[in-house]
């Protein structure tokens, strides 16, 4: 069985959690990528350090928050989808494996 035929017998995947406020999460990211090219500017032009970093923070906390949403969105949607799933099918892994990789993600959200 070739890979396009794999794919053609699998149920259709559903769209991820942040797909319904995908509009609002691409503008944020341009708004952060903006931001970005301004700190890159800032630097050409020998800006103070001070208000360069300023400006660095004021990307991380958008990205933070960018994040968060992100992370929230898939435990409401991934995760509580896999809880369900779980409980149809008597698979106590299938929300494991979900839970873990939440875990994972939060992990590393820590560690940024």
């Amino acid at each position: 069985m070739n890979t396009a035929e794999v794919h053609e017998n699998q149920a259709p995947q559903p769209p991820h959690g942040y797909s319904s406020n995908k509009d609002a999460y691409l503008k944020r990211l341009r708004r952060i990528e903006g931001q970005v090219r301004g700190i890159q500017r800032m630097v050409e032009e020998d800006q103070y350090c001070i208000d360069i970093l300023t400006q660095v923070s004021a990307i991380n906390k958008a990205l933070h928050a960018v994040s968060i949403g992100l992370l929230e969105e898939h435990i409401s949607h991934c995760v509580v989808g896999a809880a369900q799933e779980s409980e149809e099918t008597g698979d106590p892994a299938i929300l494991q494996r979900k839970v873990q990789e939440a875990t994972a993600a939060i992990s590393r959200l820590m560690k940024s």
